[in-house]
């Protein structure tokens, strides 16, 4: 039987999408092994938590990929969020707001937990772009879901090799709160929890558009404008275009989501109406 237009292209996706990432853990393993950077361990630490927590939902829970690969979503954004949150509040107590906020603290200093937690966060990154290519999690010529990933893991892993932006990547990733909606709603509707009348489906809603707002669109649109403002605080490198190159991909990726998530909300409300406009 012919392949379809459809399957070539998310072949073709696999296909590309699998050698980088085989390309970033070879990057990895090298630095470990023969560059002795032990830190990086915790990128491994990550990965095979995130793997194992894959394994105990699926064989105690349920055997459905997209299931298991959500609820395993949903654990990173809630485990993300409370180590950002902890080491935003433990920086503010010791230096106070502005000074946390400082050009040569956001791209030389190292909070204290900041480069575990983005180590950590990097390897769940790889373990998540494995297990959607090995269960083909994604659609489309060009997977947004994919791109972000990958997208994420260059800035990651450039940022730790170099020591350098790590407190700017620990800021951007505010962002989990809202994502753990994201799973939240996926999670909700798999187990069949559709109806749009219900109190709990109207205030998941009302939390999911507050934390797109607010740790997603807003706190990224700050942090491009205070690299735009700190531009010329830069040295003359790949610093600076690579931020901006990783925060404008981070806009537009956000851009998509918001008009996917707009369309996934009037859907939801489309039965609702339906069954007024019956009534009357």
């Amino acid at each position: 039987m012919p392949r379809t237009h459809q399957s070539l292209s998310s072949t073709k996706a696999a296909a590309f999408f699998s050698a980088t990432l085989l390309l970033w853990a070879v990057s990895v393993f090298f630095e470990i092994l023969f560059n002795n950077r032990t830190h990086l361990l915790y990128i491994l630490a990550g990965a095979c938590f995130y793997q194992l927590a894959n394994w105990v939902i699926r064989f105690s829970v349920s055997r459905d990929p997209l299931f298991v690969n959500t609820s395993v979503s949903l654990l990173h954004s809630a485990i993300t969020s409370t180590s950002v949150i902890f080491i935003l509040i433990n920086q503010w107590s010791v230096t106070g707001f502005e000074r946390m906020f400082e050009h040569k603290q956001l791209v030389e200093g190292t909070w204290p937990w900041a480069y575990q937690a983005l180590c950590f966060s990097c390897g769940y990154f790889a373990y998540d772009q494995q297990d959607m290519l090995k269960y083909r999690l994604y659609s489309g010529f060009i997977p947004s879901i994919l791109m972000h990933h990958l997208l994420l893991l260059i800035c990651f892993t450039l940022a730790l090799y170099r020591h350098i932006t790590i407190n700017y990547l620990i800021l951007t990733l505010i962002c989990e709160l809202h994502s753990i909606f994201l799973h939240v709603r996926k999670v909700r509707r798999m187990a069949g929890v559709r109806d749009a009348k219900s109190r709990v489906v109207k205030v998941e809603w009302i939390l999911n558009w507050m934390m797109f707002v607010l740790a997603r669109l807003v706190s990224h649109i700050l942090i491009t404008g205070k690299l735009v403002k700190d531009a010329s605080k830069f040295e003359k490198g790949i610093e600076w275009p690579l931020a901006m190159l990783g925060m404008a991909g981070m806009n537009l990726l956000n851009a998509f989501l918001g008009i996917d998530l707009f369309n996934a909300f009037m859907k939801e409300k489309k039965p609702l109406r339906n069954d007024r406009k019956r009534q009357e």
